[in-house]
């Protein structure tokens, strides 16, 4: 009875972990998708994209799946020790051992991921820079939507202030001004010497960071995962056998 127990309230302290980390995804998840959904959205107008940009937008939706079954799954395994249901428990030991396997995978994935996301944003470049110097400043709605991602992410440009040279907002102001999030805050004309001297990352770079500061945060979550999820694995099984012993 001890035992069983024990077995009890460590399947409670199992599955409320990977409850909790499922919350901590899916919040990830949201946060990725509201943060970073103005300039992924701004990369998948460009003419010419590569498949591989929309992949990266996805990426907040899978997090977000990702965190939903791990809630499910947390809230069946406490169900499964307190009503000491055989049939719940081996549900349980069968889902979270295919998840275990996908987490482990998953993780490795997501520590190579920035390095995939570079050679797909990398070959943007060209389109990007293209279209800023065609539309921006010409068309209202392109340039607002830069004019907003470059707020939020407070980049200057695809690579930098340099690729709204030839632009009609460079063209029809002299050929010496650029958008003001490409100086520092302090300035108040952002002309050629403030731009450089500024030194304000591309959006380019900015997403890179984005994307390796959240890829290493879940995968380490998952890892953490994945190894709570191995115990909660052992115990459900332990205590499948008791209460297959008790009958």
């Amino acid at each position: 009875m001890c035992c069983s127990g024990f077995l009890k309230l460590m399947m409670f302290v199992f599955n409320g972990s990977i409850f909790l980390a499922g919350v901590c995804i899916l919040g990830v998840g949201v946060w990725v998708k509201v943060d970073s959904g103005s300039l992924l959205g701004l990369l998948e107008s460009v003419d010419g994209a590569p498949p591989g940009v929309s992949q990266l937008a996805n990426v907040a939706y899978l997090l977000i799946a990702v965190g939903a079954v791990l809630l499910l799954i947390g809230f069946l395994g406490c169900c499964g020790a307190v009503r000491e249901s055989s049939c719940m428990l081996l549900t349980f030991f069968s889902i979270i051992l295919i998840i275990f396997i996908v987490e482990v995978a998953g993780a490795v994935v997501l520590l190579v991921f920035k390095d995939v996301a570079e050679q797909i944003l990398d070959s943007l470049e060209d389109e990007v820079k293209t279209s800023i110097k065609d539309e921006y400043g010409r068309n209202n709605r392109f340039t607002s939507l830069w004019n907003a991602t470059m707020e939020e992410f407070k980049c200057c440009g695809y690579k930098s202030y340099r690729d709204f040279n030839g632009s009609a907002f460079y063209n029809d102001n002299g050929g010496d001004l650029y958008p003001m999030t490409c100086c520092n805050e302090t300035i108040l004309v952002c002309n050629t010497d403030e731009a450089h001297g500024s030194m304000v990352d591309g959006c380019f770079t900015r997403l890179l960071q984005l994307i390796e500061e959240n890829a290493v945060v879940v995968a380490a979550v998952a890892l953490g995962i994945a190894a709570l999820e191995l115990a909660a694995m052992v115990v459900s099984m332990v205590l499948y056998k008791n209460i297959g012993n008790k009958a």
